[in-house]
């Protein structure tokens, strides 16, 4: 071969070559478009052309917006936006008093224990009594000793008088002798001696009627003496029967009983405590306030006493009864006093029963200022459109539990928290957060981080 017939030779290899590499591109990039293209114009097998139409109407399908909506909750609080004065304290009875026994001896009967409720005058325990009441028989006998013994100084009295009356008839005939004899003896008709004895025996007549006299002033004496003797015995009856009454123990007030320290059968001490009782019709808490909020608080201040023995509970509204003026010297805490109902209402605000509430729960006492308390929410509840701001309140519950769209005036912001002027009451469900965007009365689902 000659050398120009070898350069023509590699010319030709080198297009061939390009060629190939051209045809191998063309394939590698138009391959995959026709292959599209074939399942548009159902070219494809029939089950890979299903699975695709499948896939396809699935994105395009819109979700069921029948099923409830997963939504966490919360309750809409009355605070301010500078924040609320909370406090922690402990239940206890308005009135709580410890009925201890007065006098020394057995307990033979008990009638109430712990949760009981008693009424007023109610006899809770009984005590052995035998010595009380055999010193109540000792002190009525002297008694009736002492009447026996007036009455008789009252007998003596009326023979004393009896005796006055015959010395003042025997010194009347006396005088009158003595006068008639003494004129016979001036007359010469009788001797001097005669009207000189005449005389004498009326002395002696006025003398034995000053006599009688004094027997019944003694006597009156004596009677009185003894009216006070009878007074002094029955003061000493009285306090027997008292003593004797101490057997029984009644209830100083209505509510319930609190504890009890004795069974029947104790031997009990003057003074030894057996029940402790409480009346929880109106329940106090105390709390320590700092000297730096005194002047936030007033005496009727209105309070918000959330109790966690009743997490489900609408707070219960209560007052400031009391103030104390000494604080703390040392940790300057004040104590604040709190009374409050024993009424528990549900989560709605509608009352329950009364009488729920012990004592010794834990109480959470939050101070709010009446005049600016507002209904306080996170910002991101809120949705803020052209017509305005809109919360997803929560109405009904359980599977009837729906989203309801609301149109509030809100008021000042706070980093994430927001005024409610008006649309939302205090204590009422409102949606934090949903998986997905509501319509008003979506039915939703609550999620356990739920208030």
């Amino acid at each position: 071969m000659t050398i120009s017939e070898s350069i023509e030779a590699h010319a030709i290899w080198r297009d061939l070559g390009s060629w190939r590499y051209f045809r191998y591109r063309t394939v590698q990039v138009f391959l995959p478009l026709l292959l599209l293209t074939a399942a548009g114009c159902d070219l494809l097998p029939p089950g890979k052309a299903q699975q695709a139409q499948s896939q396809g109407e699935r994105r395009d399908q819109p979700e069921n917006t029948d099923e409830p909506v997963a939504v966490k909750t919360a309750r809409a609080k009355s605070s301010t936006l500078d924040g609320t004065l909370e406090y922690t304290g402990t239940t206890r009875p308005a009135q709580a008093v410890a009925l201890r026994a007065q006098i020394s001896g057995e307990i033979v009967s008990l009638t109430a224990d712990v949760g009981d409720r008693i009424d007023r005058g109610s006899v809770l325990a009984q005590l052995d009594g035998d010595l009380q009441s055999a010193s109540v028989s000792e002190a009525q006998a002297e008694l009736s000793a002492r009447r026996s013994e007036t009455a008789q100084a009252e007998v003596s009295i009326s023979d004393a008088q009896s005796a006055v009356a015959q010395a003042q008839a025997t010194l009347d005939q006396a005088v009158t002798d003595a006068a008639r004899l003494r004129q016979l003896a001036n007359q010469g008709a009788i001797s001097q001696q005669e009207a000189e004895a005449a005389e004498l025996a009326a002395v002696n007549a006025q003398q034995t009627l000053r006599s009688a006299q004094a027997v019944v002033s003694a006597q009156r004496q004596a009677v009185d003496s003894a009216a006070d003797r009878i007074n002094a015995q029955q003061a000493v009856v009285q306090q027997t029967q008292k003593q004797l009454s101490y057997a029984d123990l009644r209830s100083p007030l209505t509510g319930v009983v609190l504890s009890r320290q004795v069974d029947v059968g104790d031997f009990v001490e003057s003074g030894a405590t057996l029940l402790e009782l409480g009346d929880l019709s109106t329940l106090k808490v105390t709390v320590q306030v700092s000297e730096l909020n005194l002047a936030e608080l007033s005496v009727g201040q209105a309070v918000q006493v959330r109790l966690d023995a009743f997490p489900n509970s609408a707070a219960i509204t209560g007052q400031v009864e009391r103030i104390s003026p000494v604080a703390d010297a040392s940790s300057r805490l004040i104590p604040v006093e709190v009374i409050m109902p024993n009424a528990v209402s549900d989560a709605e605000g509608i009352e329950g029963t009364e009488g729920q509430i012990g004592s010794g729960l834990l109480a959470r006492v939050q101070f709010a200022d009446s005049q600016s308390a507002k209904v306080i929410v996170p910002a991101s509840a809120l949705e803020v459109g052209e017509a305005g701001s809109t919360i997803f309140a929560i109405e009904g519950s359980g599977d009837r539990a729906k989203a309801v769209a609301r149109s509030v005036k809100i008021g000042e912001r706070n980093q994430n928290q927001v005024e409610i002027l008006s649309g939302l009451a205090p204590d009422e469900a409102f949606v934090v957060q949903s998986d997905r965007p509501l319509t008003s009365g979506q039915a939703v689902r609550l999620s356990i981080l739920s208030e």
